[in-house]
């Protein structure tokens, strides 16, 4: 099992590092597991050991960059702070390098791993929402599920297969849709 810190987080460092970088100077289409190798001074063997293959390797930099970097903004109350949450969502996910990352999070992981662990994400960012929501007392505040089920799923569908209208005003119609009880919504 690799240490935490380790040399294994070194390698992993380095070689996201390079990947980075020298997609930036040669373009992603010049990338090749030699090139990366060399740029974060491991052999190519031990990108090959722990990755795989190049697709592998982009996809496992796609996750790590999908992460999020920070808890969704506290603006107290539910329907702001899913809002807020969803939009930042959307404009980042629907970017062109939001997309590249998707694609690469897909491509490189045929068993599905890296798909669950994007899901994840989101479902730990929604959590922290609804978490704070229920705490204050508000009523009426969904399971993670539903959120994911009606603003995460049909932003994902249209990121993936039909790019069109994806804006704010999206966002804001997904969450108040979600957030409006069944019985309202005939």
């Amino acid at each position: 099992m690799a240490r935490p810190g380790g040399r294994s987080a070194r390698v992993q460092q380095a070689v996201h590092a390079a990947v980075h970088e020298l997609e930036a100077e040669v373009g992603r289409e010049a990338l090749t597991v030699p090139l990366i190798a060399s740029r974060a001074g491991v052999t190519p063997s031990t990108v090959y050991r722990r990755w795989g293959d190049l697709r592998e390797l982009l996809s496992d930099v796609a996750v790590e960059h999908l992460r999020p970097e920070a808890e969704p903004e506290d603006t107290g109350e539910l329907a702001a702070d899913l809002t807020v949450w969803a939009e930042q969502f959307l404009d980042e996910m629907a970017s062109p390098s939001g997309r590249a990352y998707i694609r690469d999070a897909l491509l490189g992981d045929p068993e599905g791993a890296n798909a669950g662990q994007c899901s994840a994400y989101a479902a730990e960012q929604i959590g922290t929402v609804l978490r704070r929501a229920a705490d204050r007392g508000e009523q009426r505040v969904p399971d993670a599920e539903t959120v994911l089920d009606r603003v995460v799923a049909p932003m994902m569908y249209r990121i993936l297969f039909r790019p069109g209208g994806l804006d704010a005003d999206y966002a804001r119609r997904l969450v108040a849709d979600c957030l409006t009880p069944e019985r309202d919504r005939r």
